[in-house]
């Protein structure tokens, strides 16, 4: 009796492959691999703008851009001084997906890398679904936005690593509370590292540029000099 396979199921057991592949090629070559994932407009595209300014001296940075129509990120980060900057246009696709980031790391050479950034489409659903072949889920969102985020969103907040809060310099405009949307976060994931930043002022910028160059070094199997 032949058994029927949901769609869904096949597709996401697919990509699972895909993305083993991808984990086990950027593990052999030692390349930090981290998949940002927010709500449009959090600050994807200024955090990791701001990222290339201080640290593109001493971090070889491939970035891969998501985005539903446009290039325009992938521009943004190559204005700020990307030298390997890849996008994705995914024409209506709430999300990347394993298949459309190995096509791009196909065509890629890796050699000297340090750390893979993919800009994952701005959304906080779908993309909870999908593995790219990252270490880790870095999921952001900003104090423009409401402080119950983490428990609208539960599946993004459980499987990221970090969380990353934006836009500090405007706390006090709003309704949203720092310790409240912290709270929410710990009774989802209580395992986050979280930082509090602002991408336009810098403040609060120096604590994740020193943790992304201790994971750096930490995949490479060098002791951190932050740690």
């Amino acid at each position: 009796m032949e058994e029927n396979v949901p769609i869904e199921k096949k597709v996401l057991s697919e990509n699972d492959k895909l993305a083993a592949a991808i984990r086990e090629m950027l593990a052999e070559r030692k390349i930090l691999a981290l998949n940002l994932v927010s709500s449009p407009g959090s600050g994807k595209t200024s955090l990791l703008e701001r990222t290339l300014k201080t640290l593109g001296d001493r971090l070889n940075m491939v970035l891969i851009a998501g985005d539903v129509q446009t290039e325009n990120d992938a521009q943004r980060l190559m204005r700020a001084g990307g030298r390997m900057v890849r996008p994705i246009v995914t024409g209506g696709a709430c999300h990347l997906d394993a298949k459309m980031v190995t096509r791009v790391l196909d065509d890629l050479d890796l050699t000297g890398t340090d750390v893979l950034f993919i800009e994952n489409v701005g959304n906080l659903v779908c993309p909870s679904s999908y593995d790219l072949g990252e270490d880790m889920k870095v999921v952001l969102i900003s104090t423009t936005e409401g402080d119950d985020k983490p428990l609208k969103y539960p599946a993004m907040f459980r499987r990221s690593s970090v969380f990353v809060i934006n836009k500090i310099d405007l706390l006090g405009q709003s309704d949203f509370e720092l310790a409240q949307v912290k709270e929410n976060a710990r009774q989802i994931n209580g395992n986050l590292t979280t930082f509090e930043v602002s991408c336009r002022t810098g403040e609060g910028l120096q604590a994740w540029y020193q943790w992304l160059e201790d994971q750096v070094a930490l995949k490479k199997g060098i002791r951190p000099t932050g740690l």
